[in-house]
């Protein structure tokens, strides 16, 4: 019999499904979901977005807005230290369901980073979508075997992703569903992360946010990548980055199925000549420079909208997309690296006041222990930090 799973090496997927026939059979199976979420989304969306400037920002501060992507895989005794020289205090980790032989060592790795914040994300294949009953089981073993240790949970990723596992938002509301009755049935004190969709397809996310199913997320998900856009300032269908998030945002705003908070779990750029560790075509990738810039204003437009709660960059070490390169045996930061100390160092304890911007300025005001804090930035030029004095 033909095997028609494969393990990709370098885009960190699971076993993906190779054979054309069984795909156009399961596509053909999701097509009722596929049209539910056309209609939902028909309603739904264009509501959110005139109902945009009524939607009330949250009070977000630089304590609890930055988080990184590590990986037990890339340099797990080193990253530690790196992480404290960054001073960041919330990770996320992801543990892959097909590596449940591994989790002894998953474990080991979160509990070496003392002291942070952990959200473990929970990736899934097509073999836990379609088995609830071992879903369930894997589940309670993580569950239990962070019980002291982790309590955030991001239940499956990139669900609008046919390669990831998932051919319909039907299909993930019942997988989710198998954590969501674990909640409420055994560890009543989880925050469960859901939607998880990736990019500006809304549509999906629309169907995550009104259905029928008795589900509720403690946080909505989000892969929000911008980066075949290039810059995060650029338009996609009339929306730049914080257009995106506003949008998102107010659409979750007026669902029933969530506690309205908004969590960034993926972003990044992939980069110039790392092939094949770059997940895009090369035609995407920029250069370290751009890579760097584009790092910092994705992060400052995003705090700037006061309705991000998290950004979790994707991530500390990684040949093709990671602020350090680790290629060759070597660890080499990237100027990205140090950019990311600098603005996590100014902003890690901010207070937002107010954000401006006109056609060739942008510009974002903070409260800080240290005074006002007024960062400006061009499309051209890197963010300047200056402070003020507080009267």
């Amino acid at each position: 019999m033909k095997q028609p799973f494969a393990w990709d090496h370098y885009s960190d997927q699971p076993a993906i499904i190779r054979d054309r026939a069984l795909k156009r059979q399961m596509r053909r199976s999701a097509l009722p979901s596929l049209i539910k979420t056309f209609l939902i989304a028909l309603i739904t969306l264009p509501i959110a977005f005139l109902l945009i400037p009524f939607i009330q920002r949250r009070t977000i501060t630089g304590k609890d807005f930055f988080g990184l992507g590590v990986n037990l895989d890339k340099e797990p005794n080193t990253t530690p230290y790196l992480i404290e020289e960054l001073g960041v205090q919330k990770l996320l980790i992801r543990i892959p369901l097909w590596e449940m032989d591994r989790l002894h060592e998953y474990v080991a790795f979160i509990r070496s980073f003392s002291g942070k914040h952990i959200t473990v994300a929970l990736l899934q294949d097509r073999e836990h979508i379609t088995s609830p009953d071992m879903t369930r089981d894997h589940l309670i073993q993580i569950f239990e075997a962070l019980e002291e240790v982790c309590e955030t949970y991001v239940i499956g990723s990139t669900i609008n992703r046919a390669k990831w596992g998932f051919f319909s938002v039907n299909e993930y509301l019942d997988f989710y569903g198998v954590a969501y009755e674990l909640k409420k049935t055994r560890f009543p004190h989880l925050k469960l992360i859901g939607s998880n969709v990736i990019d500006f397809e809304y549509h999906f996310s629309a169907h995550t946010l009104f259905n029928l199913a008795k589900i509720r997320f403690d946080a909505l998900g989000s892969l929000l990548y911008v980066d075949r856009r290039g810059a995060p300032e650029n338009t996609q269908m009339g929306f730049n980055l914080m257009g995106k998030i506003n949008l998102l945002f107010s659409l979750m705003s007026l669902s029933p199925k969530t506690s309205h908070e908004l969590i960034i779990t993926e972003t990044n750029w992939p980069l110039k000549n790392t092939a094949p560790y770059a997940p895009t075509s090369e035609h995407e990738c920029v250069s370290e420079e751009d890579y760097a810039a584009f790092m910092v204003r994705y992060h400052l437009l995003a705090f700037a909208s006061q309705k991000v709660s998290c950004v979790y960059w994707h991530q500390l070490i990684a040949p093709g997309y990671g602020l350090i390169d680790n290629r060759e045996g070597l660890l080499r930061k990237r100027s990205a690296y140090e950019a990311y100390r600098m603005m996590k160092s100014h902003l890690g304890d901010a207070e937002f006041m107010s954000y401006s911007h006109n056609a060739d300025e942008y510009r974002l005001i903070c409260t800080t222990p240290r005074g006002d804090l007024y960062i400006t930035w061009t499309l051209t030029s890197a963010p300047f930090y200056t402070y003020k004095a507080q009267s």
